[in-house]
């Protein structure tokens, strides 16, 4: 049920459809899974029950806040703290059904008088992280809170002190600094901990919403770097061969995992000079059969065509029967390479012009590269401007 509902989500996120309503989401099988709260949420609401107390008030447990939604949910608070001059409240994120790495996670707010007229200003506490390099929604220096977290905060205080006043907000998270080394804040230059996200305040179980975020955000911060080329991978072990391959700064690779699509057409918006796409013989397979999300879930590889394209490489009936009779990509590679047919290279041809048509118009030069699970690579399509890619025929 939950690996259906992320290929569903995923789907409709890669078909560029401008609004997914929570409900539309939340349908059919996924109204049995529970929803929970994004880090930001957290700590909107830890914010405004340590403002509230600030000044020797009762810390508001359970705190509502308003989400970008017009939503009211109340948080359980699970520390308090006051002192001279500050006060302190912390809640548990509860990530509902979803496996986020932050479940569990306590999001601390502490809250002090700030400077008059600067309005709230945010500081990175322990196991928050803090950005270091450019092309983030958060200037470098910066506290890792994103934008939306920020105006949610300053929304929640608002509701207690007006508008207008002045605090200074530190975010803290135990354990937070462990927990962003299961992140891809560390390639992205975020150090010291997590992020604060969110942009609705609620995570949906399963979305793929933050991978492909994080996708972006790995995009953005190459081209902010001047970076000409970046490589995009289904998994660490092509990760670790094209880097290897091309000696590429770890900003320049991007953990494009199933999400083929999800990075090709944000590359297209936002172009970079070069492009490679690195995977294993099965997703590249999938992406020279037309697949952007090389989710299983979304289709598997077609053996049938795959022994024909063996014949058209200039394999025997022979080798066809085999790559049909195989029981993974995998095999049916070796069949091809044990009769000396470079399947491989066929495969990143039609790879290449998939993944070309996802990019073009933008002026960027593209490469696939293929390789198995020991980092030997199994085929190559040469890198070439993407506008040289064939249309697709018309089906009548």
């Amino acid at each position: 049920m939950a690996k259906t509902l992320h290929a569903r989500i995923c789907a409709h996120l890669m078909t560029g459809a401008a609004t997914v309503t929570i409900d539309w989401l939340m349908e059919d099988e996924a109204r049995n899974l529970r929803r929970g709260w994004t880090t930001g949420a957290c700590a909107a609401a830890a914010a405004k029950a340590a403002c509230a107390a600030l000044d020797g008030g009762e810390f508001p447990d359970p705190v509502e806040i308003t989400l970008p939604g017009r939503q009211r949910p109340a948080f359980a608070l699970a520390r308090t703290e006051r002192g001279d001059d500050f006060a302190r409240a912390g809640i548990v994120k509860d990530a509902g059904d979803d496996p986020d790495v932050t479940h569990g996670a306590l999001i601390v707010a502490t809250v002090r008088r700030g400077v008059a007229g600067a309005g709230i200003t945010y500081r990175a506490g322990m196991g928050v992280g803090t950005v270091t390099r450019p092309g983030l929604p958060v200037a470098i220096g910066e506290a890792a809170i994103n934008p939306v977290p920020r105006k949610m905060i300053a929304q929640a205080i608002a509701e207690v002190a007006g508008e207008g006043a002045d605090f200074e907000v530190e975010i803290s998270v135990p354990g937070g600094e462990e927990i962003a080394t299961r992140t891809l804040n560390p390639r992205l230059g975020i150090l010291g901990g997590i992020s604060i996200l969110g942009t609705t305040g609620i995570v949906i179980p399963f979305s793929c919403s933050s991978w492909i975020h994080s996708i972006h955000r790995g995009i953005d911060v190459a081209r902010a770097m001047g970076f000409d080329h970046v490589a995009g991978s289904t998994g660490s072990a092509s990760e670790n061969a094209v880097q290897i391959h091309h000696g590429l700064h770890e900003v320049a690779l991007i953990d494009m995992g199933d999400f083929a699509g999800g990075m090709l057409k944000y590359l297209r918006a936002h172009p970079v000079p070069r492009v490679t796409i690195a995977g294993g013989v099965a997703k590249m397979t999938k992406l020279a059969q037309g697949l952007l999300d090389l989710h299983s879930k979304r289709g598997h590889a077609d053996l049938d065509a795959l022994a024909e394209l063996a014949l058209k490489t200039g394999g025997g009936e022979a080798l066809a029967e085999k790559v049909r009779a195989s029981n993974t990509v995998a095999e049916a590679f070796d069949h091809a390479a044990e009769a000396g047919i470079a399947l491989g290279d066929a495969v990143a041809q039609g790879a290449w012009q998939t993944a070309a048509r996802a990019l073009a118009p933008a002026e960027t030069e593209l490469e696939i590269l293929i390789f198995d699970r020991d980092g030997n690579r199994h085929g190559e399509a040469a890198f070439r401007p993407v506008h040289e890619a064939s249309r697709p025929r018309n089906r009548r």
